[in-house]
């Protein structure tokens, strides 16, 4: 099956107009290739348009031969979906015959969170005579804060902090912008680090408009942010499975529980789904069991 000027069109929608970044077109036109050669193997005389739903079955099973799991295939799908939603909008195909195809289900993981007794305690073993010390607070206020990605936290940038107004721009994936709020706590910690840390600092070339940065000027890693977290994490005494990510959990499990709006949830989160905030949700209903089991005395 050559599929290939199909394939260079859907490139270019991806990157024109639905904006997708360089590691996702790979992957989609990745998941693309592989049911092409799954075509061209077990039905090397059917064309795009001879393509029926039974077709994308007796892939999928074969995935499944293969051992791959679940997750990858349902990623698969998604990747296969996009194309063929593509090759309707552009008229290339009459009908869409992967509209009813359906990814397995997952089994989604409650992920970890901190009670905010555990962010304060980890934030309490911070060395706030040193200057990384400062600069960890306020990056730790920030994560819990805005519920940033360890991405977006390492490339917020001066230009997208408008604290007067309490709000920063952050560039998401897909390079999307968003603009999130945050809180006065976040906003005092971040100018303590402004002012009396970064304003010091002999600034790397390219790097000025980077908030958070190392000792020698340059952007924080990812890798460091992870390595400051673990170790606070141990000093606090805290058990749990702790990474950047948990901050962006915690910020969005104690927003649900305060009573915030799933939808707004997924508008700060900068999610594309709302099913993916959803999880929040089932989060706060494990939190509420837990307390069961620790309080009630029929538990």
């Amino acid at each position: 099956m050559n599929i290939a000027p199909e394939v260079k069109g859907f490139k270019a929608y991806l990157i024109l107009e639905r904006s997708f970044s360089a590691h996702s077109i790979e992957a989609y036109l990745s998941d693309v290739h592989k049911f092409a050669a799954f075509m061209s193997d077990n039905y090397p005389q059917i064309s795009l348009s001879g393509i029926l739903p039974q077709h994308f079955r007796l892939f999928l099973e074969q995935l499944t031969i293969a051992g791959i799991g679940q997750s990858s295939q349902a990623r698969i799908v998604s990747g296969i979906r996009a194309f063929f939603r593509y090759l309707t909008l552009e008229n290339l195909l009459p009908n869409n015959p992967a509209e009813l195809l359906e990814a397995p289900k997952i089994l989604q993981k409650i992920p970890e969170v901190l009670s905010v007794e555990e962010i304060d305690a980890m934030i309490a073993c911070l060395d706030l005579s040193k200057p990384d010390g400062l600069r960890n607070k306020a990056m730790l206020e920030v994560l819990y804060g805005c519920g940033l990605r360890v991405s977006e936290l390492c490339s917020l940038k001066i230009s997208g902090l408008y604290l007067e107004a309490s709000f920063v721009r952050v560039e998401g994936k897909g390079k999307k912008e968003r603009l999130v709020p945050i809180n006065q706590t976040a906003v005092k910690h971040l100018q303590i680090y402004l002012q009396q840390v970064r304003n010091h600092q002999t600034i790397q070339p390219g790097k000025a408009d980077i908030v958070f940065l190392n000792k020698f000027g340059s952007s924080l890693s990812r890798v460091m942010v992870f390595y400051i977290i673990k170790k606070l994490a141990a000093d606090a005494g805290i058990q749990k499975s702790i990474s950047p990510h948990t901050f962006r959990h915690s910020f969005a499990t104690h927003l649900y529980e305060g009573g915030a709006d799933l939808r707004i949830i997924q508008e700060m989160l900068g999610h594309e789904s709302i099913t993916t905030t959803e999880i929040y949700s089932k989060v706060s209903n494990q939190y509420l069991r837990d307390m069961m089991v620790q309080y009630h005395p029929r538990f």
